[in-house]
């Protein structure tokens, strides 16, 4: 046997990563379905808005998260910003999650993509960790699959990321993954 072979399944670690990242990605990319909507602007250019259902939805999950919430000054923050400016956050986070999920998907951008996936798995699990032990296993995976994919460059196997990196390899996309 030689003594360089690799377990079976690991011969290509970054065609598994690619394919945890593309996971990821849809369980973001469902808000696309049950967040999202088109409105049109002028009456002719359609953009995508948060829909009605989670703008009245939203606060109500709020609202019920920050009850119990043990941290002082996220409890402030929620009941204080959030559920006041119900409103602009349920765009913010339906538009947020839905650009998440494509960049994982699509492996377009991923650094900035998991990035901003990292800071919305940090504010959903500050406000759910006290709920159910389900709530603080989902987001202590998900924060660890986000910078497992900004550090590893993971757009740069089965993604959009690599065609770029690979036509110009002086942008930021071509840079070698952070070891």
């Amino acid at each position: 046997m030689d003594s360089r072979a690799r377990p079976v399944g690991m011969e290509r670690p970054a065609l598994w990563l690619a394919l945890l990242r593309v996971a990821v990605g849809y369980w973001f990319v469902k808000s696309l379905w049950t967040k999202l909507t088109l409105v049109t602007l002028g009456g002719v250019l359609p953009l995508p808005a948060a829909s009605e259902r989670w703008i009245t939805t939203m606060p109500q999950i709020v609202a019920r998260q920050a009850a119990e919430l043990p941290i002082p000054w996220y409890k402030r923050f929620l009941e204080g910003t959030v559920i006041p400016n119900a409103e602009l956050f349920a765009h913010l986070t339906a538009l947020g999650e839905t650009a998440v999920g494509l960049g994982l998907v699509l492996g377009l951008f991923t650094g900035l993509s998991s990035l901003v996936g990292l800071m919305l798995v940090i504010a959903y699990g500050l406000a759910t960790w006290h709920m159910t032990p389900a709530q603080q296993g989902l987001h202590f995976v998900l924060f660890f699959c986000m910078l497992v994919f900004f550090l590893a460059r993971a757009g740069r196997s089965w993604g959009i990321d690599a065609w770029i990196a690979a036509r110009r390899p002086k942008s930021v996309l071509a840079r070698r993954p952070i070891s």
